[in-house]
């Protein structure tokens, strides 16, 4: 039982080491990806839009655009797929099972206000995520990814260039999302703990969506 055991685990181990370096080093340089994109964006929009980069923790990281605050955040796990996941059935993982084993990086939308104001009961949505495994090939299911989904899994290395893609198209998504105006029936009753929120620091629960269904479409 105990060689057993051993046979198992030793090998998952030095998969999960190698999965946890590449996405650690890979969400390190995402971070330097986005701290370019700050300085190139900030010096093309001026001075009367707000753009700014902030590294919040080891695996947190936020930016910033006028309304919009992407958040990316890097999972400290390592993952595999369910059986009914299409990345079960690329040539790739088929030809190695253990090419399924990743590492993931979501990334969030919310709106700038939601920070400025504190709002802990305002909703971000996840706009993206992508996964990488122990050889750095990399897939990204997220709103407007084309060119880089599932079925791509295994034909490039992330590199910085990747990074930028996945960081800029989420980016764009999010600023051509505006936020829209919740149905009038959600706001027919409010209790007075919203009012005086509302009141003293603008704490009415928004969202870019509010009131209206975000569906996992447009992912692959």
């Amino acid at each position: 039982m105990r060689n057993a055991i051993v046979s198992l685990v030793g090998p998952k181990a030095k998969l999960r080491k190698q999965v946890e370096a590449n996405i650690t080093e890979g969400f390190e340089t995402l971070c330097s990806v986005l701290q370019q994109m700050a300085d190139e964006y900030s010096e093309a929009l001026g001075p009367d839009v707000a753009v700014r980069y902030e590294r919040r923790a080891s695996h947190v990281a936020l930016f910033t655009l006028d309304a919009d605050v992407l958040v990316f955040v890097q999972l400290t796990d390592v993952f595999n797929f369910d059986r009914d996941n299409q990345a079960l059935k690329t040539p790739y993982v088929k030809e190695d099972a253990q090419r399924a084993a990743v590492g993931i990086v979501n990334v969030y939308n919310f709106m700038t206000d939601s920070f400025k104001y504190d709002r802990d009961e305002d909703m971000g949505y996840l706009v993206a995520r992508i996964f990488v495994n122990a050889e750095g090939a990399f897939f990204v299911e997220g709103k407007r990814q084309r060119g880089v989904g599932v079925d791509h899994f295994g034909e490039q290395k992330v590199d910085a260039d990747a990074w930028r893609r996945f960081a800029e198209t989420a980016l764009k998504y999010a600023a051509e999302s505006d936020a829209l105006v919740p149905p009038y029936e959600m706001l027919l009753q409010a209790d007075m703990a919203t009012l005086k929120g509302y009141i003293l620091a603008s704490k009415t629960k928004t969202a870019k969506r509010l009131g209206f269904g975000f569906k996992a479409d447009d992912v692959r």
